[in-house]
């Protein structure tokens, strides 16, 4: 069965209507980014939301045919595709307009989803018979919690419909007090639902709280599914992997992006060669970046060979310097790259993510869109 959507233009334009007025976090997503923003204002058949991020990035990540985004409304996690428009600027605030979407799709209940990274946290909790006692924390969603007793359980002062009094201090500015009524126990484990639910001013930023979480534990369930699958790719490759491969002859650039890249895999370059290449795909390299100069017809030929040779066996990322960006997104198109950039130091971090979007999407199984180059 398909989770619910609103396609109604009136009740999206009010659910993103109430997202702008309480400044709710958003989060934008392509094929292979992610920035955390939140939501500005609803005027003139645009949505706008935050830039976090510096005009480049924005320019350059987000025009993507794939751009979604994810923000928490009521129980749900509200999905939506839109598409950047440009740049703006509200009450002084920098933003990215957005095309409003057309359909929010609801793609998980926040009632089935429950936390269960919850750090070190001790509740304080009422017996029926006026006993305050405490517990650790297990895991906690917005509509109730389950917590370890520091001791056995009895029968005779607990039982399955008693209710609870509830402390959870659950973070600095997110302080839960309610009643929790036993929906199941087990020796040391009570499993509670918050009755009544909790009013909006404390559901609201726990809601917020859980999606926050749920992000990050999909952020890091998919780091451990690549780090997996990219070890298969080594052991089948018979050897240890290079790590991201350079194809250029710039001994200076290499040193700069072995520090940028650092992060994501460690880097290896190679000359501008056939055999070269050849001999650096058997070690499975997870991205091959191909460095270009200029957009001389020798160059466009000697890269476009090379690009060539690694087609299918590692994801291929253009990385122009001194040359116009349309014209290597254009060349990227062509040659069926997952990527391309116009380098310059400032975009480091911008390529950490983009590498490390690229080097997941792939051991994922998708190749993706191309990220269109800034302007």
């Amino acid at each position: 069965m398909a989770p619910p959507a609103l396609k109604r233009s009136d009740a999206i334009q009010e659910v993103l209507a109430q997202a702008c007025a309480r400044n709710e976090l958003v989060i934008l997503v392509t094929s292979y980014l992610r920035f955390e923003s939140f939501f500005v204002a609803l005027e003139g058949g645009e949505l706008q939301v935050a830039a976090t991020m510096s005009r480049e990035d924005a320019s350059f990540g987000l025009r993507g045919a794939e751009l979604k985004l994810r923000f928490p409304m009521g129980l749900g996690f509200m999905e939506a595709p839109v598409k950047l428009l440009g740049l703006g600027l509200h009450e002084g605030r920098r933003t990215l307009r957005l095309t409003i979407p057309k359909v929010l799709q609801e793609n998980d209940h926040r009632n089935e989803y429950r936390v269960d990274r919850v750090g070190r946290i001790v509740v304080t909790y009422g017996t029926p018979r006026g006993e305050l006692l405490q517990a650790a924390l297990v895991d906690l969603n917005t509509r109730g919690a389950r917590i370890h007793a520091q001791r056995d359980l009895s029968s005779t002062t607990m039982q399955v419909g008693s209710i609870l009094i509830l402390s959870i201090p659950l973070a600095e500015d997110l302080q839960i007090e309610a009643r929790g009524e036993i929906r199941h126990m087990g020796p040391r484990i009570i499993g509670l639902e918050f009755t009544p639910k909790l009013p909006d001013a404390v559901e609201t930023p726990l809601s917020r709280w859980v999606f926050q979480r749920r992000e990050e534990d999909q952020e890091r369930l998919a780091l451990r599914r690549e780090r997996s699958l990219l070890g298969d790719r080594k052991l089948k490759a018979g050897e240890a992997a290079t790590g991201i491969l350079l194809v250029s002859g710039d001994e200076d650039l290499e040193e700069t992006l072995r520090a940028v890249l650092a992060p994501v895999q460690p880097l290896t370059r190679i000359p501008l060669s056939a055999q070269a290449l050849k001999d650096a795909l058997g070690s499975a390299p997870p991205l091959a970046i191909f460095h270009m100069s200029g957009t001389g017809l020798d160059e466009r030929r000697r890269t476009k060979a090379l690009v060539e040779l690694a087609s299918g066996k590692a994801p291929v990322l253009l990385l122009g310097t001194q040359m116009d960006g349309a014209v290597l997104f254009e060349l990227a198109g062509d040659w069926k790259a997952a990527s391309a950039m116009v380098w310059n130091p400032a975009r480091g971090p911008f390529l950490q993510r983009l590498a490390q979007g690229i080097i997941r999407r792939q051991s994922q199984g998708g190749e993706g869109p191309l990220v269109p180059p800034e302007p």
